[in-house]
């Protein structure tokens, strides 16, 4: 019995010398920076140049590529590496004690950092779900409707998003990086027909097997669900929030297992749409607990630097791209917090709310662990509708709530192209949400006013004409006195369709029902978007 707990008792001493763990190795400086200065293009498209030279950001050494000379040292080495960040200037490999220090007398390496921050494991009391911020229990269905924007109306009028279709903008031209799990039926789907038949697929990669099949169908169908949401369409049935916008389509989580690495994913998923020129990033992903315990955080390490993935998402933000992350789905759970990378303060948090305008009770909780007021604002996130494969169908989780609430920004960026910098965007969101300049820990400022946020921006980038509606509620006749000749209005009903169309100041409503609708007003080439009541 001696031998044999002597051979354990050895056996195990081994196993321990020899742990391994991931760690990120910091090189000192970047040799060939100057050839990317010389040419840029050798590593961003013009499309991101334009982007910077748009906003007045420039260019800096973290743009440039890692040395690659030093990436083969590390390998020299014996490591493997496979992920690498040239925005952290480094790469994660897997080392023992005696490796990490072997690495960090390099002359080339500026330090090492582990992404161990539980040494001894265990689990925690504080629990998180897989998918911290997807939630597939379903609520009550609401009543379907077969009307234009059919079942997904509810959820874009709460955010008061319809105004800026029917004004024409719904995201045409505006890049977003839908960064996820996998992308099934994506590619084959009536619910992405119209999406791939305009060609607005224009990238696709997954970051945690290193291939572009995103497509197949053994892949997580949750980044599908989250696009659906945004772009999405079945006619009479599902609109999308932003259903002309462009995609890109990057996997980074791998839905099997929960590793540190996701972390790394995602960043270089977020360079990849940094590279293309993107403009939104939708990110429906959180991390505070691992498979691994020796890697879990605490809400104390939601501080909005602490983890990788909150720093890759806070440089993303500083190269002007809108961030949007969920909140996550723990607010009934003892660990009841946001998680990385909601926790940055750079990103847009997004927080989920019913139909009735309340918190949905498993939306996480903020503030961050530095007392950054998080989420920033809320959009639906119970029974929210989304597109996928050839039907809609309905969902809950803050996952839900974040691809709406991009969709919206996509068509605000194209509304207004020239606001800059991207913080009087992220500001003006909250400024126009329901409870500024209040909030609350799981709300944020309150629900997302689109429309009110397009007027509040309205400057130089809108031409906007100077317009009054009378009487307003109206029975018979709506008058409209403007500046200028009027040369169309047009009067959209509650479901988003299209029924009058006129090209003089009064307008007779007598036979419309009574309700809510829009009313566009064109002279020349400007033009209103409001809204009036049909007594």
């Amino acid at each position: 019995m001696r031998k044999i707990f002597t051979i354990l008792s050895v056996g195990f001493s081994l196993v321990i010398n020899a742990q391994t763990e991931l760690v990120f190795v910091f090189f000192k400086d970047k040799p060939n920076k100057a050839s990317f200065y010389a040419n840029p293009l050798s590593e961003l498209t013009q499309k991101s140049l334009d982007r910077r030279t748009n906003l007045g950001i420039t260019l800096i050494d973290q743009d440039a590529p890692i040395e690659s000379s030093y990436i083969q040292n590390v390998k020299d080495l014996g490591f493997t590496v496979t992920d690498y960040s040239k925005w952290l200037n480094g790469v994660a490999v897997n080392a023992t004690t005696e490796q990490i220090q072997t690495l960090s007398q390099q002359s080339y390496v500026d330090h090492v950092e582990s992404f161990v921050k539980n040494p001894n494991g265990g689990k925690r009391n504080e629990k998180m779900n897989k998918f911290d911020a997807f939630d597939s229990e379903n609520a009550n269905r609401d009543a379907l409707t077969t009307f234009n924007y059919g079942n997904s109306l509810s959820q874009i009028n709460q955010i008061n998003l319809r105004p800026l279709h029917v004004a024409g903008y719904t995201g045409t031209g505006v890049s977003i990086a839908v960064i996820d799990t996998g992308f099934p039926y994506v590619n084959t789907g009536s619910a992405f027909k119209r999406m791939r038949d305009n060609g607005h697929i224009k990238a696709t990669y997954n970051f945690v097997n290193k291939t572009s099949s995103v497509y197949t169908t053994s892949l997580n169908s949750h980044g599908a669900m989250c696009l659906g949401i945004i772009g999405g369409y079945i006619d009479g049935t599902f609109v999308g929030a932003a259903p002309d916008a462009y995609f890109y389509l990057y996997a980074s989580e791998d839905a099997a297992n929960e590793i540190p690495e996701e972390q790394l994913y995602w960043i270089e998923a977020a360079e990849e749409a940094d590279r293309q020129g993107v403009d939104v990033i939708s990110t429906s992903l959180g991390y505070s607990e691992f498979d691994d315990s020796r890697y879990d955080y605490t809400y104390d390490d939601m501080n909005g630097t602490t983890t990788f993935i909150s720093r890759g998402a806070q440089i993303a933000s500083e190269k002007g791209i809108l961030v949007l992350i969920a909140a996550g789905n723990e607010g009934q759970k003892a660990w009841h917090y946001i998680s990385a990378p909601a926790d940055n303060a750079s990103v847009f948090t997004i927080g989920a709310v019913n139909s009735a305008g309340s918190s949905s009770g498993f939306s996480s909780f903020g503030p961050n662990s530095a007392g950054v007021v998080k989420p920033d604002a809320s959009a639906r996130g119970t029974s929210t509708y989304y597109a996928y494969n050839n039907s809609s169908d309905y969902g809950n989780g803050t996952s839900f709530a974040t691809p709406l609430a991009a969709g919206g920004v996509a068509c605000l960026l194209q509304s207004v192209p020239n606001t800059k910098p991207r913080e009087i965007i992220k500001q003006s969101l909250r400024q126009s949400s329901s409870l500024y300049p209040n909030y609350t820990d799981q709300m944020g400022y309150g629900i997302l006013n689109f429309y009110e946020n397009y007027q509040m921006l309205a400057t130089n980038d809108i031409k906007k004409i100077d317009v009054k509606i009378y009487p307003n509620p109206a029975k018979d006749m709506i008058n409209i006195l403007a500046k200028k000749l009027v040369t169309s209005v047009e009067i959209y009903d509650y479901l988003g369709k299209l029924i009058k169309t006129e090209n003089t100041n009064k307008i007779n409503v007598s036979q419309l029902a009574k309700g809510n609708y829009l009313i566009k007003i064109k002279t020349g080439d400007q033009e209103i978007v409001e809204k009036f009541i049909k007594e």
